[in-house]
């Protein structure tokens, strides 16, 4: 069975959807069309390139996570500079690093920019703080950056969508035609569970959508504590990931959803181990499997 999907961010919590796709690959379900916001649009890359669930926790079980949280040569020998940087270049870590390791990864499979790729089959979620809006990568490359979107490198396209605020450097798009510089963040600000990408109203559907969401299983009922600046930035932030996509999911049916409770892991918790590595993958394994079994 042919099926789309979306994939949500959640950082390190992701390892789940390696398991939830061993259990969707035994009962040959596969996707035809994948979307994705963050660690979800990283997710949602690979599969569009042709990466099997077995080939996915073979290099996420060699990965060191750690890796990905490159300094300046200063910053190493120096750590708490890049704290005295941080208002200068928005964020502690480059992520450079990881855009040249998934273009790696993604050139093994013969894919380099959308052009490889059939035509909608992978949509990224960024946001673009210049223009104050969502972005769907490749559609809204022509439209906003006069940017030829088969040509655009898919790494940069998940590079954006990752861009953790204050952690990773925003990414940068440069418009050709007007030279004005464009920063992009993760998408989770804007839309955590792009679940309306292939849900539009009036649109029919073509085949069943699958939604795979990290959550916290207290997240709807815990009340922000404020008390001051920073406790005030973070309601901020969490409202502005939750409030679009809860009401979109509270007007549909929740049936489509494969939720995903992991509570007990922060999403930059890059520290992670192989026995929590294996952990949250027979998690999102078991709990696909008994998904699947009342899955109308």
């Amino acid at each position: 069975m042919k099926i789309d999907g979306v994939f949500s961010g959640g950082g390190v919590k992701a390892f789940v959807f390696i398991g939830a796709l061993e259990a969707l690959e035994e009962k040959n379900i596969q996707f035809e069309r994948v979307a994705g916001t963050s660690a979800g649009a990283l997710f949602a890359t690979f599969l569009a390139a042709g990466y099997t669930a077995r080939e996915l926790k073979d290099i996420f079980m060699k990965v060191s996570l750690e890796q990905f949280l490159d300094q300046s040569y200063l910053g190493k020998v120096f750590p708490f500079l890049k704290w005295l940087t941080l208002y200068r270049t928005m964020g502690l870590y480059r992520g450079n690093y990881f855009e040249e390791w998934l273009r790696d990864k993604l050139r093994a499979k013969g894919v380099i920019t959308f052009s490889d790729l059939p035509t909608n089959k992978l949509k990224i979620v960024a946001a673009d703080l210049t223009f104050n809006q969502i972005v769907i990568f490749p559609d809204d490359l022509k439209k906003h950056y006069h940017i030829e979107k088969n040509y655009f490198p898919i790494a940069k396209a998940v590079r954006s969508s990752i861009s953790i605020p204050y952690f990773f450097r925003p990414s940068k798009l440069i418009n050709p035609l007007t030279r004005q510089k464009s920063y992009l963040i993760d998408g989770m600000i804007l839309s955590n569970f792009p679940l309306w990408i292939y849900d539009q109203p009036g649109q029919q559907r073509v085949r069943p959508i699958l939604g795979m969401q990290l959550t916290d299983p207290n997240q709807h009922k815990q009340k922000q504590a404020i008390d001051n600046a920073v406790d005030m930035l973070k309601a901020t932030i969490e409202t502005m990931r939750h409030a679009f996509d809860t009401k979109y999911i509270s007007e549909n049916i929740a049936k489509e959803i494969l939720f995903f409770p992991v509570d007990d892991l922060k999403a930059i918790d890059f520290q992670l181990s192989n026995k929590k590595k294996l952990e949250l993958i027979d998690f999102g394994y078991q709990r696909t499997k008994s998904f699947i079994k009342n899955w109308p």
